[in-house]
């Protein structure tokens, strides 16, 4: 690693949060009945009320923390029907018609979003830009040649090359035409702003706990001890906050991927790259007022299983700076994509016993179209209508069962994190130096400790409250990862990420600690 460049000097930030005002919706502090109740205020959550009040609903939007600023607001912000080499894929285990169903859905949602910003005049710094694939691998020239002969009979237009304007000796390329990229906080805070005038109620820091049903209503229980009653609920919460039913904790894996921002001397040739092969890069540029920046994206692994996170951002670092001549690293984040057995995300009814709660999540880390697709077939199916892409994303597909294999790897690996977490020994020194983390062992229980910049020590229960896997820290963002669901939550112990819903606990036995951490009690 360039040691002139210190990528950690501090704590990651997103661009996109940055260059965007912070926003203030007040927090539920009364009893409410709506039409439609969204649970989640990221793409998907704001997309699904510009919607569903065009339809007339009285609508409220509920958000944990502030709205745009989870997963929406730590992409890539690439608009593309390019998720990696998934068409082929989606043919052979779903056939011709779902796949087709699956590339028109993205290809009209890069349309719709630049529609939705031209008509209500929001400058989100849209631009149209061609997408590519490659390999550097032989292995993978076969699979870039059977996809672009598939997406072409899927009307995308897709051509097969040789090279790509980078320094990077390459086997096989192909390119999607007339993709986008957008700033998404610049378009989805302008228009819930939109939202708002027009009636839709947004509340942030409201956490929605609990759903139970009640006279044919839905009625959500939320972190204030207030209630909202729907008639209809959709769960955009990222990863479900409600499974009585349908079994997503069981269908969904979650990946934490990161990004680097970067100036460099050299100009950007335009376009938006991925490779095929793993470790997973991705390249695009960002105009600013300061300067291009250019996002080096990648390091995928499950969230709460890697030792030390800050090694993904040196491997991006160490990538970048064999392409360019890096400069400056002004930005850089991490996010989490919830990942479904199939590739295909689900949207649509929740359950078919539940014919008014409805969901969109499993996303994978093509949020920006799937979260336009989602807003469209919900409103859809909500009114009445049948959606013309409601069948590849129906959490009910059958075609799910063949990915059989994947379901049981994943709840292999769920019940193997939560074994070796309950078995795994805490370090039984006590001494925590400043800006360190241990797991310790007191008054015979596992006990998270971190001591920050300021020299406080601070300790949590790392049992998660989920579902009672025990927490690893995560040490580039200062925060106590779930490997199994990936829950996610601060050195204090407050929720960063659910499902969880309710913060870590800590009950310890006053005298133990005053005589471990003598200078601290």
């Amino acid at each position: 690693m360039n040691n002139n460049l210190n990528i950690f000097k501090d704590l990651p930030s997103s661009y996109w949060i940055e260059s965007t005002k912070k926003t203030n919706y007040h927090t539920l502090d009364k009893d409410i009945n709506v039409d439609i109740a969204i649970v989640g205020g990221g793409m998907a959550g704001i997309l699904c009320g510009y919607q569903l009040q065009e339809e007339g609903y009285n609508i409220a939007i509920l958000e944990a923390g502030n709205i745009v600023e989870s997963t929406t607001a730590r992409t890539t912000a690439k608009l593309t029907s390019q998720h990696g080499l998934i068409y082929d894929k989606i043919k052979n285990t779903m056939g011709d018609a779902l796949a087709k169903q699956y590339a028109e859905a993205n290809e009209t949602a890069i349309h719709e979003i630049k529609r939705i910003a031209d008509e209500n005049n929001i400058d989100c710094d849209y631009s149209t830009q061609q997408s590519y694939i490659y390999t550097k691998e032989e292995k993978y020239k076969k699979k870039i040649e059977d996809e672009v002969n598939v997406v072409n009979s899927l009307g995308i237009k897709a051509k097969l090359i040789d090279k790509i304007p980078f320094p990077i000796k390459i086997k096989s390329a192909m390119v999607f035409e007339n993709q986008a990229q957008f700033h998404p906080r610049k378009f989805l805070l302008a228009l819930a702003e939109k939202l708002v005038n027009k009636g839709v109620s947004i509340y942030e820091n409201t956490r929605a706990i609990q759903l139970n049903t009640e006279n044919d209503k839905y009625i959500i229980n939320t972190s204030q001890d207030k209630k909202v009653t729907a008639d209809k609920v959709i769960i955009a919460s990222h990863y479900p906050f409600y499974n009585k039913k349908g079994l997503y904790f069981s269908r969904i894996y979650v990946q934490r991927s990161y990004v680097l921002a970067i100036k460099t001397k050299e100009k950007f040739p335009g376009g938006m790259y991925i490779n095929a092969e793993d470790p997973p890069r991705s390249l695009r540029a960002q105009p600013t007022k300061d300067g291009e920046l250019i996002l080096v994206v990648g390091e995928n692994h499950k969230t709460g299983q890697s030792e030390d996170t800050n090694k993904h951002y040196e491997a991006l670092f160490d990538f970048a700076k064999d392409i360019f001549t890096v400069e400056d690293v002004p930005y850089r984040w991490s996010t989490e994509d919830c990942m479904t057995l199939d590739g295909v995300p689900y949207v649509g009814k929740f359950n078919p016993d539940t014919p008014n709660i409805y969901i969109a999540t499993g996303f994978g880390k093509w949020g920006m179209t799937n979260s336009m697709v989602s807003s469209m077939i919900l409103r859809d199916l909500i009114v009445g209508k049948e959606s013309p892409w409601q069948d590849v994303y129906d959490p009910s597909r059958k075609t799910i069962a063949a990915s059989i294999k994947k379901f049981a790897a994943e709840n292999i690996n769920v019940g193997g994190q939560l074994i070796s977490g309950k078995l795994s020994k805490p370090s039984k020194d006590t001494d925590v130096k400043q800006g360190q983390a241990k797991m310790l062992e007191i008054d015979g229980e596992r006990t998270g400790a971190f001591r920050d910049d300021d020299g406080k020590l601070h300790l949590v229960n790392t049992t998660c409250t989920h579902a009672g896997c025990e927490l690893n820290w995560n040490s580039a963002e200062r925060s106590w990862d779930c490997p199994c669901h990936a829950s996610r939550f601060t050195y204090k112990g407050d929720i960063l990420k659910g499902p969880a819903t309710k913060p870590l606990s800590f009950d310890r036995n006053v005298n133990i600690l005053k005589k471990l951490f003598t200078k601290d009690f």
